[in-house]
């Protein structure tokens, strides 16, 4: 089953630690099977912090939703990721955005992530990898969703832009 996770570092080697969580990712979670560029973005939320470098990677895995999320947080642990403040500044997030067609709502995890569609940090590189991809719950593939979203915050392809790690 496809899996779609949003990769994003705006401390430290931000380059070198993308490499690393995939590699862990492909070691831990699951086989990579498609990655979008690697995307510079400001940030979103709290907009007062180093701008990001974010990567949408599809993945296939046996692994249950709740088994990649308990696996990606423990590799965010690995990786140096402190949890401090919500949309702060971190070495190292990975977000599920899709686990196939599955809509989830747990304590722990909802999926799709509820966020994709205000996101064009997300969008862009989802929309690179899987244009045609279905939204579960908003019928609408990915293109459709960038097309809609109103979120002005600069995204730039890393080859288009000084990556600064």
């Amino acid at each position: 089953m496809g899996i779609f996770l949003l990769l994003g570092s705006n401390q430290g080697d931000r380059l070198a630690t993308l490499l690393e969580a995939g590699r862990l990712i492909n070691e831990r979670i699951g086989q990579m099977v498609r990655s979008s560029s690697i995307y510079t973005t400001q940030a979103w939320g709290q907009t007062e912090q180093a701008d990001f470098l974010n990567q949408v990677i599809e993945i296939e895995s046996g692994l249950r939703a709740e088994e990649v999320l308990n696996q990606a947080l423990e590799i965010e642990k690995h990786l140096g990721r402190q949890r401090i403040e919500k949309w702060g500044p971190r070495v190292i997030d990975i977000d599920i955005l899709y686990v196939g067609y599955e809509v989830i709502k747990t304590d722990n995890l909802v999926v799709p992530h509820p966020q994709i569609p205000f996101r064009r940090f997300t969008l862009a590189p989802l929309t690179e990898i899987a244009p045609a991809f279905i939204h579960p719950t908003l019928g609408k593939n990915q293109t459709q969703l960038l097309s809609e979203c109103v979120d002005t915050l600069e995204v730039t392809k890393l080859s288009d832009a000084t990556a600064n790690t």
